[in-house]
């Protein structure tokens, strides 16, 4: 079963606050691909005043038309934790206190102004991706129904399309850099499946020809590195915590196009 678009799995959010949301989500990954630290961190707080007009209309039932700003940011995500009692823990306590996380390195680098004693580097932007991406899981699961894997699923699947190097048609995918090697385009769609995929279908995509070779040379090496899962009984390869690192880490997903 494929899983749904991110606009999609957050229709039961409204559409004023759902489009913002998700237009800074998919801007601040472009940014980031663009390796422009501190735009990433100006994203990241618009971010986080929309998700917290989000959690707050989920906390006192009524949704504001627009997103604004509160006046004090941190203390306006505080009094939302009154309401974790009725409305859960998740939107009133966990993803207000990550935004009160993410928006006090935001106003205290130099993003936007000449005044922050830090200039925005990779390190930032990495916190500010990875808190933006949390959050996003998070409205996605409370918003959607869906369960826990199938929400981070939706968010990983945004994230791969906006890095423009995975090209998909159905069920085909394509790494769209050639010059890859066939270790890195398999670390590279398993990254942007987010999910298992069979033997055959990943040699394919990556356009190993041997399959006798693609298993002993390619598989079982990234198998032993802790890269990739692939079980071979069942003839199916993911992506394990390690390999996502390295794809992120080694900037696989970044085109030189």
């Amino acid at each position: 079963m494929s899983l749904p678009s991110l606009n999609d799995a957050l229709n039961l959010m409204p559409a004023s606050l759902r489009d913002p949301l998700i237009e800074e989500f998919e801007q601040a990954l472009d940014e980031y691909r663009a390796a422009d630290w501190e735009k990433v961190g100006l994203k990241a707080g618009k971010f986080c005043e929309i998700a917290y007009c989000i959690c707050a209309g989920h906390a006192n039932g009524t949704y504001p038309l627009s997103p604004f700003k509160p006046g004090n940011f941190p203390q306006a995500c505080r009094d939302l934790e009154q309401y974790n009692g009725t409305k859960g823990r998740s939107l009133c306590m966990q993803v207000p206190k990550v935004l009160v996380a993410l928006y006090e390195l935001r106003n205290n680098r130099a993003i936007g102004h000449v005044s922050g004693d830090v200039s925005p580097n990779h390190m930032d932007a990495e916190f500010f991706l990875r808190g933006m991406k949390w959050a996003m899981g998070e409205f996605v699961r409370n918003y959607s129904n869906l369960p826990l894997d199938d929400a981070h699923g939706v968010v990983e699947a945004v994230t791969a399309r906006t890095f423009h190097i995975v090209w998909s048609s159905g069920d085909i995918r394509r790494v769209l850099e050639p010059a890859k090697t066939s270790a890195q385009k398999v670390l590279i769609v398993l990254y942007a499946e987010g999910k298992p995929v069979s033997v055959a279908q990943l040699q394919m995509w990556v356009e190993y020809k041997n399959g006798t070779d693609f298993k002993r040379k390619v598989l079982k090496d990234l198998h032993k590195r802790a890269l990739i899962h692939y079980d071979e009984k069942a003839a199916t390869v993911q992506i394990l915590p390690p390999g996502q690192i390295h794809v992120e880490k080694s900037n696989l997903l970044i085109s030189t196009h």
